[in-house]
């Protein structure tokens, strides 16, 4: 019996390929230089097309850096919230998990992930996407610490959208200052069990010396 055409699995077309060997080509020069100091050229040449082309992809560099920003995002959203999931079995080791996973994301694109917050100021789009990633985070971990107060594993305290909103960007500036090499800021080999303590403490009351939860 014949096999019809249209149900094989397509490939990636060469427009796929070639919009992919632009983004690697600009998280490649995030890595080396500002985003104002790259050129369209330049992003053109690395992945093998015209100036003109470009444009038949990305209507700017910001596209670009905006594009494989909001990629990033979502693999840390999905990271985070599938390591949340155990919270209420073990939650320091829930938390301590979704911290290093937003940590590997550092570890492997941090020149992007600075890129990205660098370009807050000059690029609307990017602060708009960051902004919507911040508060993804801060509404699913307020959900998490309202429920937990709830069933009396967490103890009262501030308000808890204000209080993962202060735990949130707290972490954010110590992923950036870390991994940007400034000072002072937390070595990376201390980062995630400072920040999980830190977390564990404002949530639950209580740190590594006493784990009954």
């Amino acid at each position: 019996m014949p096999t019809s055409t249209r149900s094989r699995r397509a490939g990636p077309t060469k427009g796929d390929l070639k919009e992919q060997a632009i983004l690697e080509t600009a998280e490649r020069l995030f890595a080396e230089r500002p985003v104002a100091e790259i050129s369209v050229d330049e992003l053109a040449r690395g992945a093998g097309i015209s100036r003109p082309s470009f444009y038949f992809y990305f209507g700017s560099k910001e596209d670009v850096l905006l594009t494989v920003a909001e990629r990033v995002a979502r693999e840390l959203e999905e990271e985070v919230a599938a390591r949340l999931a155990g919270i209420t079995d073990d939650p320091r080791s829930a938390i301590s998990a979704a911290i290093e996973a937003v940590a590997e994301q550092w570890r492997k694109r941090g020149p992007l992930l600075r890129a990205a917050i660098e370009a807050w100021g000059s690029v609307p789009p990017v602060r708009e996407t960051w902004e919507k990633v911040m508060a993804g985070f801060v509404a699913g971990s307020t959900a998490i610490v309202e429920h937990e107060r709830g069933r009396g594993a967490a103890g009262p305290g501030p308000e808890a959208r204000a209080l993962v909103t202060a735990l949130t960007w707290m972490n954010e500036r110590c992923f950036y200052t870390t991994f940007a090499g400034l000072e002072p800021s937390l070595g990376q080999e201390e980062l995630v069990n400072t920040l999980t303590e830190v977390w564990m403490r404002a949530i639950y009351g209580r740190g590594d010396t006493d784990r009954r939860l």
